[in-house]
């Protein structure tokens, strides 16, 4: 699981550490599974961080249409 103190990019490089070793066939049968599910749950704190940043970002660009800015 994404640590709580875990940045975006330390994620991703997590994600493409895994994502290399199951390219390169570095994984043993036993651990991809768990690799697997390592990768599903990086990718949803990535895609979590994105859709906050996004919305973070939309608000403010509404606000600053607001003030005329």
């Amino acid at each position: 699981m994404a640590a709580k103190k875990e940045t975006y990019s330390q994620a991703m490089e997590r994600l493409e550490k895994i994502v290399r070793q199951m390219d390169n066939n570095e994984l043993e049968i036993d651990v991809l599974a768990e690799k697997i599910k390592e990768a599903n749950e990086i990718i949803a704190f990535c895609s979590d961080k994105l859709t906050k940043a996004d919305k973070e970002i939309e608000k403010l660009l509404s606000e600053k249409q607001e003030y005329g800015e």
